[in-house]
């Protein structure tokens, strides 16, 4: 099975090729960037061919491709790839319109090939032991969930609107939301949120406070933003409470690590030992792909997150509670 890349605009695409290299199965073969320097840079520091035409790269013998692109690009990468019979991995968000992603499901549904979005925090161990203990009753009736996505700000194209489609409500909130999914089975149907501006001066939001309701009644709460500075010790976190009747539980996807000081550059520093979530999203998708089955993560699962993030933003300019 042959695998390639297109574009590493986003950091990620470093951590899907480093995964990509530690399989049998499947081999990295081809860079595509409409950013030729970058792309060739990867190319070398991979070992790969690098491509500047996108179709000469899609004409290869690729089985495979994972989008790494600006957000706003995703459904033209999806579109052409799908078209060439090439099945896809995309980066999270699915898109930044709801019309969009609907097109791109649509057009990977008719050249049958898969849409699988890139939620990483699916492969979390203490994640998917929160969702077993879910699914055992362990919880008895769920009544609610707080949530955070609390991260760094990313800068570059992540904070131009035409090309992110939002900051950081859209960037940490489609994850978190794909979560409380993933576990109750449920959709949402309102939002209430409020999002701006406030650790940055720029002419995006990078903070936001919002609260959910699902079809059954579970309310959530959710707190994205780009609030960490460079200096904290870690990139972030990715936090879920579940409350329920029998029990409450608090998990950090992000919490197995451990604190070391250095003596120069940033003094104080958390290092990470989990699981590597990047290399389970990977191996994922390669089995699927592999199987020919249904993808963990649907295009589906990527609409619907992104349709909440977006309400979040509809909420706050609108000041009032938006339902689904």
């Amino acid at each position: 099975m042959k695998v390639g890349i297109i574009s590493f605009a986003h950091m990620h695409a470093y951590s899907y090729a480093n995964s990509l290299q530690n399989f049998t199965e499947a081999e990295f073969t081809a860079i595509y960037d409409d950013e030729e320097e970058r792309g060739r840079e990867a190319a070398d520091q991979y070992g790969v061919t690098f491509y500047a035409n996108l179709d000469e790269f899609l004409a290869t013998d690729l089985d495979a491709v994972i989008i790494c692109s600006e957000n706003s690009k995703h459904k033209q990468f999806v579109l052409q790839s799908a078209k060439a019979k090439k099945h896809i991995l995309c980066e999270k968000p699915i898109a930044t319109n709801l019309e969009d992603a609907q097109e791109m499901i649509d057009v990977c549904e008719k050249e049958n090939v898969i849409l699988q979005i890139a939620y990483p925090v699916r492969f979390s161990q203490p994640m998917r032991e929160l969702k077993e203990k879910i699914d055992q009753g362990d919880f008895g009736e769920i009544l609610a969930f707080r949530t955070t996505n609390r991260g760094q700000n990313p800068g570059g194209w992540f904070i131009e609107k035409d090309k992110s489609g939002g900051g950081a409500v859209l960037d940490h909130t489609v994850h978190m939301v794909d979560i409380m999914r993933w576990y109750l089975g449920e959709e949402v149907t309102e939002v209430r949120a409020i999002a701006d501006s406030y650790f940055y001066d720029i002419d995006i939001d990078d903070a936001g406070i919002m609260t959910l309701q699902f079809e059954n009644g579970v309310i959530a709460s959710h707190d994205a933003s780009w609030s960490r500075l460079p200096s904290y010790p870690t990139w972030g976190d990715v936090t879920i409470e579940v409350i329920g009747t029998k029990k409450s539980q608090k998990i950090d996807a992000l919490a197995e690590h451990v604190d070391v000081f250095h003596a120069d550059g940033k003094p104080f520093e958390h290092t990470f030992y989990g699981n590597d979530m990047d290399y389970g999203l990977i191996k994922d998708f390669i089995d699927c792909v592999k199987e020919g089955r249904e993808p963990s993560i649907t295009g589906y699962d990527g609409l619907k997150s992104l349709e909440v993030s977006l309400a979040a933003y509809e909420s706050s300019r609108k000041n009032k509670a938006i339902n689904l």
